[in-house]
């Protein structure tokens, strides 16, 4: 496979990311843990379906480090688990905005790897993306809700996790992608056992309901990890890192194109605002 073809490969990732937020309020009301279940379920097994088709699968798993297997498995069952809930506890337009900080933070966190350091660029990011939060927070001025503060939290942290599994994910690369599928199944059994210990079980009801867990588990919670594994692994990662930076914008403009969110000056204020932060931060890594 071609540089640019795995790099357009993992870009899909980015726009399908984009859905996350909309599938996950269509969802509702269906219970965080539940959620993360039932759509890591589909999505396991469609990949289940490939990678046994393409064979040697199991003699592959053999050879994944167990480091490995902790860092897939607590990244993506810790990332979903608290993105869920922090959609469920705080307006989804401002929490998305809030958790799509994680482009950002891995450019901050990849400064302290060997070889890498942080630029003035990514300062002047951080701060401007910061602003952008603390205007979501704020709310534009009309006032903190405190009503919404255990959302804002685990966005924050659900940015915290996502970021942290990616950067720590370039000592794996090569571990090959047909793994994803066991870290979605496992994930889906984490949060089955989560759900039965801490959620009542909620059945889908309507179809629209049923459409969005079908969607989640097929796209943003399925498909869109094998291609960014092929993405990071094959391709241009500086580039598909700064084609993240997007995933704000578009996320926030389906909202409202969808009706689950109003196009305010702030909310768009805000989401520009981490873009460009986003963008200043990927500006100083390329400098560099």
């Amino acid at each position: 496979m071609s540089k640019s073809l795995a790099t357009t490969i993992g870009f899909g990732a980015v726009l399908l990311w984009s859905l996350l937020a909309l599938l996950t309020v269509g969802s509702h009301p269906i219970p965080p843990f539940q959620l993360s279940a039932m759509a890591f379920l589909i999505g396991g097994l469609v990949g289940l379906g490939f990678s046994l088709k393409r064979g040697h699968l199991f003699r592959t798993l053999r050879s994944v480090p167990v480091l490995a297997w902790v860092l897939g498995i607590g990244g993506l069952f810790g990332y979903h688990a608290l993105y869920f809930s922090a959609l469920r506890l705080a307006p989804a337009a401002e929490a998305g905005l809030i958790a799509y900080l994680w482009p950002l933070l891995i450019v901050l966190f990849s400064g302290l790897l060997p070889d890498e350091k942080l630029k003035p660029l990514h300062v002047l990011g951080a701060m401007v993306s910061f602003a952008g939060a603390a205007l979501i927070v704020a709310r534009g001025g009309a006032g903190f809700q405190w009503a919404y503060v255990p959302g804002y939290l685990l966005a924050v942290l659900c940015a915290i996790t996502w970021s942290g599994y990616s950067v720590v994910s370039r000592r794996f690369r090569a571990v090959p992608t047909e793994v994803v599928t066991f870290f979605c199944l496992a994930t889906a059994i984490l949060s089955g056992l989560a759900h039965l210990m801490f959620e009542q079980t909620v059945l889908p009801s309507g179809a629209i309901t049923w459409l969005s867990i079908a969607g989640l588990g097929l796209g943003p919670v399925g498909l869109a990890f094998y291609l960014w594994d092929v993405g990071v692994k094959q391709g241009d990662i500086q580039l598909l890192g700064t084609a993240s930076y997007a995933a704000p914008l578009f996320s926030t403009c389906i909202l409202i194109v969808a009706g689950y969110a109003q196009a305010t000056a702030v909310l768009l204020l805000a989401a520009g605002l981490i873009t460009a932060g986003a963008g200043l931060a990927a500006l100083g890594s390329r400098k560099s």
